[in-house]
Order: structure tokens, then sequence, then C-alpha cells
């Protein structure tokens, strides 16, 4: 990403001094995950531009424990899921922490002018309603203009990806344009690479002075910038209120087993009860279903096939098959393919499993994947799980018609995937049983729905 920040204030290199850094130096900041870097490419009397480019190493993010801290904690099959808006804030708070302050040591009155002043940035992540851009500016007094990018223009019925290249303007002082910026960028996409807390409370109220109690989406920002964690959400609320002393501050809910390990769980339950001593996992990711299969004495023989090469190398290190003894090497094997071609690896398997992998296909691709996977592997037991759909409604980050995942290429409704499930087993001679996994909600269902085929 790259963040331009410009000023035609006279004269335009005071801005370097607002900024703590010399226009005539490339400087660069350190962050966890790779390099910022601070330069200018114009610094006259008249308009003076500062550019803060990040430089993300991606062997960083999914290596080493330096990586682990900042790579996302979620379930991919890209190898690079980069959280780009929030490396950008940090980034934007490291190098230019003085400015967003309202420190100006040599001209400290400069820190309290408003100056005209514009920024653009390159490859904005929204992952939300993209009318929020507006909704977030305008009612501070923003100009704003931003272009939309297709996800692939020799494709355009893919539509629109969820990256923007946007410019604000805004006549105001360093400080309050820094720090409006770096909330907006945070909730405008909700992920982050590190873990939210309290002191997450106390970093929005600070950027949020003087502007976010008065704001018309201050409920809508405060969810976002917390990510939608309710008891911190509601602190965060009665403070902007003034309101923090009315009631005690309440503990941080006990850590609920989450969705992902709810759906390993079930299908290892449902892999053992099915008499298997034989399984592969395709998609098997980062190895956590290889290792719950590995703790049962039922599963002689275990296999998993993944796309990624990254996460085949997480797997290995997970389930520390370099050490493995001789006897462990011949009970479990890991290699990388693709469920939608046919390969001589995939056969002889009483049982196999696909965890949340089918959403990640093409839809068009999904009768090769039937083929490979129902005709020509054609285990004894197949297991499947996909996202329900309807459940969508009930994660607050989510608009209409929009994914669980950036990756995703759909998501079905429970009768869509009950339909799909029933034309496989008339195609290829099987009978299935489908199951909910995660907390039912009246009317749309579990967050998961799961699939047992057993051949007839």
């Amino acid at each position: 990403m790259l963040l331009e920040i410009n000023t035609t204030h006279k004269p335009a290199t005071d801005l370097g001094y607002l900024l703590h850094k010399h226009p005539d130096k490339l400087q660069t900041v350190e962050l966890s995950v790779g390099n910022a870097h601070v330069f200018y490419p114009e610094a006259t009397e008249d308009s003076c531009t500062a550019c803060l480019l990040l430089d993300i190493n991606p062997v960083d993010l999914v290596r080493g424990d330096r990586g682990r801290g900042a790579f996302l904690q979620e379930h991919y099959v890209n190898d690079r899921p980069y959280t780009s808006n929030s490396f950008l804030s940090t980034a934007l708070v490291k190098a230019f922490g003085s400015a967003i302050n309202g420190t100006c040591h040599t001209k400290p009155e400069l820190a309290l002018t408003a100056i005209p002043l514009t920024a653009k940035i390159h490859s904005l992540k929204v992952d939300c309603d993209k009318v929020y851009i507006n909704k977030l500016f305008e009612p501070l007094g923003y100009k704003i203009f931003y272009d939309t990018i297709q996800l692939d223009s020799t494709f355009p019925s893919w539509g629109e990806s969820k990256v923007v290249n946007l410019t604000i303007e805004k006549t105001t002082t360093l400080k309050e344009f820094l720090s409006q910026l770096y909330v907006f960028m945070m909730v405008l996409d909700n992920d982050r690479h590190y873990w939210i807390s309290r002191n997450d409370i106390d970093v929005l109220i600070r950027r949020g002075e003087n502007w976010l109690e008065n704001h018309p989406e201050k409920d809508w920002i405060t969810k976002r910038y917390l990510k939608n964690l309710r008891t911190l959400t509601n602190q965060a609320l009665l403070r902007l209120a003034n309101e923090d002393g009315l009631i005690e501050e309440q503990p941080l809910p006990e850590r609920k087993l989450n969705l992902h390990q709810q759906r390993l769980n079930k299908v290892a339950e449902l892999l053992k009860a099915s008499g298997a001593e034989s399984v592969l996992d395709l998609g098997c990711g980062e190895g956590k279903l290889l290792k719950l299969l590995l703790k049962e004495g039922q599963f002689k023989k275990i296999a998993g096939m993944d796309v990624s090469f990254g996460e085949l190398q997480k797997a290995k290190e997970n389930l520390y098959l370099d050490q493995a003894s001789p006897a462990m090497r011949d009970r479990i094997k890991i290699f990388q393919g693709s469920v939608t071609y046919k390969d001589e690896r995939l056969k002889n398997f009483d049982a196999a499993a696909l965890v949340e992998v089918i959403e990640h296909l093409d839809e068009e691709r999904l009768p090769a994947m039937e083929k490979v996977m129902f005709g020509f592997a054609k285990p004894t037991t197949v297991i499947l799980s996909t996202p329900n759909a309807e459940y969508n409604v009930v994660f607050e980050k989510l608009q209409a018609e929009t994914f669980r995942h950036d990756d995703h290429r759909f998501e079905w409704t429970r009768k869509e995937f009950a339909d799909w499930c029933n034309k496989i087993c008339s195609e290829f001679n099987y009978q299935v049983e489908i199951f909910p996994v995660g907390q039912e909600e009246e009317n749309i269902g579990s967050p998961s729905q799961l699939a047992m085929f057993k051949k007839k």
C-alpha cells in the first residue's frame, strides 16, 4: 500500500517539520511484518508531498514466531492474506507518531494551524458497503474521490474488488487529519493483524478526541474498530458519552470453542463413527484435522492434500514430521494437489473430508470436483462442510450478498446445499445426512452446514 500526504500551505515544506521527516532523506521504519519507507517525491514552497510505502515481507507473515504474531488467525486457501489497512495504520502511527500526537518541537504553533491537506491511499481495502466511505468522511467536511477496481477486467462478471484508490481533502490540523484517517482505515476493513484488547479502547478514545463523540456513525465506528466485541464496544461507547462510571466494568466472557474447531471436532467424530481406518483430508491447510486424527489409533492411514504449498509447510511443522518416527511417517503423508484433477493418490481411502473447501472453487469447477471425488476416488464415506449463507445476517460486518471471506466464490443457503447433496447422491449412488455446526438461530439455521455421504 502507498499513502501520499500533500499540502499547498505556504511554505509547503513545513510539512517536513510537522512529520518530523526531512524531505531530502529516505527514511525507513521497521515494522513487525517488514518495513515502511518515507520519502518525498516533491518538496517545493508551493507543494510538498510525503509518501509512506509499505514493504511487507511475505515470509515473515507465515514463518517463525515473529510472523505468527502478525499473521491473521484465520483459515485460508491463499498463501498471503494481508490485512493491509491494519498494517498501514500501524505504520502511520510508527512513522508519524509525533505528528498524529500533535507535537512539533521546531514550530509548535504550526501543529495547531489548520492547513490544506490531501491524502491519496492506493489499494485501500473496504470490506463493507462502499457507501460507508462517504458516511465516514463527509460529516467531517472532507471532499472525497475514489476509484473502484474490477477483480479482473477479462472477466467483468466477477464484479468489483474490495479495494479502492481513495483521495480525501480537508483544511485542518495535521493531528486531526491523521487521527481521523487512522481510525477510518481501520474500520473500513474489519480485519486486524493483532488481537484486540481493552487497550484499544484507549487508543480509539485518544484518536477520536473532539470529533468521534459527535459523529453520526459513532456507534458503527466504535463497533468496527473493536471488531464487534460487545463488552469492549459498550465500554467505549459509555466513555464517549462520559457515562463510564454508571456501570461496573464487566469481565470479558470466557473464550468459547471457535466455529472452526467445532467443525473439526464434528468431522473427527463422524469419521470415527464411520469405522474408517484410512482418511484423506482434502484442503488440509495447516493440519489441524490431521492432528486430531493422529490421536485416534483407529486411523491407520492418514493423508492431507492442499493446493497451497505454504499451508503444507505449516502442516509439516505443526505435525513435527521432520522429527517423526519411521512408523509415524508411514502412517501419515501430506502432498500438494487439487481436488478438481484426477490423481491416483486420492484413491484407496475409506473416507475423505473437505472442511470449508468447496466454496473456494468457482461454481463452474464444481462438476470437475464432483467427478474426481465421488466418481474417481469414490471413498465409502465423504464428509463435507460449507458456510450457510442464511446465517450471514448475524454477522454485523457483512452486508447483503457479501461473502464471509474474500476467497469465497459462492455461499449456499440450506436448501441450495441440500439440493446439491441430493444431486450428488443421485448421480454417484451415495446417500446423505446433513448436520448443523455451531449455534442454531430460528429461521436461519447454523453458521456452517455439514453433509456426510455414504456409498450405497
